[in-house]
């Protein structure tokens, strides 16, 4: 007795109608309690509190809220913390694609130390990353010396800030891209080669299509988390007015200086920086379920 299976699209969307209708089966009630649940929940921790910061940072009006974000801490607060996105994301970028990369297409030993080190700045608080830095760079940790001597400034300076933000955020683009690059294989990349196309070349044309898209995702992630770092850079900045204080720093000076309106004026900007973060979240998410679709050859 034979039995032959068709898989033919009719068959397929039918299925796929009927699993649909699978999930409904729970009574309306149920549903509504369920959704209500969420959508009250998101209202009163995620809405609500936005809304609160808007109105907040503009209760004097519109002209008091563009001057305390041209204030000239403000400003340097808004430029340190560009700055030091910019610098983390790149080096995150260059050290996410070749860990991905190493992750995914070689064997070798190490590897799974490799990925448990990766995760590590997920499992430890941001404060113990600072004073990480604290112990090697500070007047008396393992370099501090060393650097005194030469002239050197690393802890309470830029550099430092930019090394814990780094440290924070360096998980999220090889996080991103080790599944990806795991699931596409390396049959295009060899077959690349196979054909005389150097490594980089092979990299350009292959790989980097391939992953573009998990790409762009993984440095949005990591500059959203870079932007608002606020832990790991308050213990290495010391707090230097107009110098070393970023944008989640300088929110909190403010307001433990009762300048409520000014300092709900930065965390707006933050906030607006947050939205169009997650508005170009949900845009590459379709972007790379697209990519991830079967195609018919």
């Amino acid at each position: 007795m034979t039995i032959t299976i068709i898989n033919s699209p009719v068959t397929v969307e039918r299925a796929q109608s009927v699993a649909r209708q699978d999930l409904h089966t729970e009574p309306w009630l149920v549903r509504g309690i369920i959704i209500g649940v969420a959508v009250m929940f998101l209202t009163v921790f995620v809405v609500l509190p936005l809304i609160l910061v808007f109105s907040e940072a503009l209760s004097k009006g519109v002209g008091f809220y563009l001057s305390a974000l041209a204030d000239s801490e403000a400003l340097s607060a808004i430029w340190l913390t560009l700055i030091t996105a910019v610098i983390s994301v790149s080096l995150n970028l260059v050290f996410g694609v070749a860990a991905a990369w190493a992750v995914a297409k070689f064997e070798f030993r190490g590897k799974t130390l490799l990925v448990t080190l990766i995760d590590l700045p997920f499992s430890v608080s941001p404060v113990i990353s600072g004073l990480v830095f604290v112990l090697l760079f500070g007047a008396q940790g393992f370099f501090g010396p060393w650097l005194m001597s030469h002239g050197i400034n690393i802890l309470f300076a830029v550099p430092a800030i930019v090394l814990a933000t780094t440290f924070v955020t360096f998980p999220f683009v090889a996080r991103e891209l080790i599944p990806l690059m795991q699931e596409q294989g390396s049959q295009e990349e060899e077959a690349a080669i196979s054909l005389g196309a150097s490594g980089w070349r092979t990299f350009i044309v292959v790989t980097l299509p391939n992953i573009k898209w998990g790409l762009l995702y993984g440095v949005l992630l990591c500059n959203a988390r870079a932007m608002g770092e606020f832990g790991a850079v308050s213990v290495v900045s010391g707090h230097i007015r107009g110098e070393t204080n970023t944008m989640p720093l300088l929110v909190e000076i403010l307001y433990n200086e009762y300048q409520l309106v000014a300092s709900f004026a930065i965390a707006s900007l933050l906030a607006l920086l947050a939205l169009l973060t997650l508005i170009a979240k949900t845009i590459l998410e379709g972007q790379i379920e697209e990519g991830q679709l079967p195609r018919d050859d």
